[in-house]
């Protein structure tokens, strides 16, 4: 056996050994017990072992070598982040986002890899069976995003080099285009509306574009009905239940137990700063507000004692808050109602975007009135104000009034 050459303590050292082949042992650090973490490398020429030991070196002195100890599988560390770290620092949709992505499907497809041998390969071609299985490339582009995420915090923990997942192809999204309700089917919904609970829920959504969660987490402390202005402060979160009978024993789901106990906040402030906006209120819509008022406090003299004061505007019969999925299915009964054909919920703020583009009013004030971030605004307006037919002929006729004048015979 060749002897090893005595380097200064802490350096590497390169030698062959009984065996032949060429090893390398480079000292990185320090193990959990306290002792050196030596890293070793085997090679059959020392040429190749000399370059194997530099680049160690050169990880170790860029601190993006992995730590020693576990060897984590994607799906174990994937759980780990998921169930340890993320839940303790991101909101309640946020981390329910990222829990079905990894529960559904990271886990059992793509989860039996070792975490320091994952490769960009890998998660392309997952994307790709997640599509063939049948899943939309929203859902597999979603899930891109989610191990993304999870990745960034393995290297920044040191369990893994790179992220592959900002090397690796997402999924290609084809955005729909999305056609905004004309002025008559607006108007059919708002006269539908009229006849509902909450009829200026429906009037809040087509006129000033809050969001679902916006509307349904407003508080008549966020409106000033005479100076003409709402805040938009919070977003309403979809609640969470769990059973409330020992052991379950309903036999149901914890949405559906007859003693179900809310375990989730109903709302969170909104997070970013132009998203916490305030917007003027049109004349009809305070005088349909304050109509509003009115019922509900006559509702709230109805419900005596049972009457939940958390003062939200748009409330259930005994002033708790809503729940968005009720919200939503009254939204597509008024679209059915109404005789307007089928959209989503988010398409009443589509439209009135677009009416604040036919109305002429100034970016800076759009973007205020729609909550958009200063970065993104521009591409933000480009995806909610879409060109309508009334637009394109008013152009048509200023086009012609130019190239042939007003005296050109009809």
């Amino acid at each position: 056996m060749a002897k090893k050459s005595r380097e200064p303590n802490g350096a590497a050292s390169i030698y062959q050994g009984a065996d032949g082949r060429w090893h390398g042992r480079v000292t990185v650090g320090v193990r959990p017990d306290g002792k050196p973490d030596r890293r070793h490398v085997g090679r059959k020429t020392k040429a190749e072992v000399v370059k194997a030991v530099r680049e160690i070196e050169r990880k170790r002195d860029a601190a993006s070598l992995s730590k020693p100890g576990e060897r984590w599988s994607l799906g174990s560390w994937l759980e780990h982040w998921v169930y340890e770290i993320a839940k303790k620092y991101v909101s309640e949709n946020t981390y329910d986002g990222y829990e079905v992505d990894v529960r559904v499907h990271l886990v059992p497809g793509i989860g039996a890899h070792r975490l320091d041998r994952l490769e960009p390969e890998h998660l392309e071609a997952f994307y790709a069976k997640m599509q063939r299985d049948g899943s939309k490339a929203g859902t597999a582009h979603h899930v891109h995003r989610t191990v993304r995420v999870a990745l960034a915090e393995a290297g920044r923990r040191g369990h893994v080099s790179r992220n592959v997942a900002e090397i690796a192809r997402a999924p290609r999204l084809e955005e729909e285009e999305i056609e905004p309700f004309t002025i008559a089917e607006v108007q059919s919904l708002l006269l539908e509306a009229s006849k509902l609970r909450n009829s200026a829920r429906w009037v809040v959504a087509l006129a000033l574009g809050l969001r679902q969660g916006e509307a349904l987490a407003l508080q008549w402390e966020d409106v000033d009905l005479d100076a003409g202005y709402l805040r938009i402060r919070r977003n309403r979160l979809r609640p969470r239940y769990r059973h409330g009978c020992s052991g379950e024993s309903c036999g149901r789901k914890p949405g559906y137990c007859p003693k179900r106990e809310q375990i989730r906040r109903e709302h969170k402030s909104t997070k970013s700063r132009s998203g916490r906006r305030t917007v003027g209120l049109p004349d009809p819509l305070i005088k349909l507000l304050r109509q509003h008022k009115d019922a509900q406090d006559s509702e709230r003299v109805d419900a005596g004692a049972a009457w939940e004061a958390k003062g939200y505007v748009f409330a259930s019969p005994t002033g708790g808050p809503l729940s968005p999925n009720t919200d939503y299915h009254v939204w597509k009964r008024l679209l059915r109602d109404a005789g307007v054909r089928d959209g989503r919920l988010h398409d009443a703020r589509h439209t009135a975007g677009t009416v604040l583009l036919l109305l002429g009013v100034p970016d800076v004030i759009v973007d205020a009135i729609m909550g958009w971030e200063p970065g993104g605004a521009a591409r933000m307006r480009a995806r909610y104000m879409h060109v309508t037919g009334p637009m394109l002929r008013s152009v048509a006729e200023q086009v012609g009034e130019k190239l042939w004048g007003s005296s050109v015979a009809e």
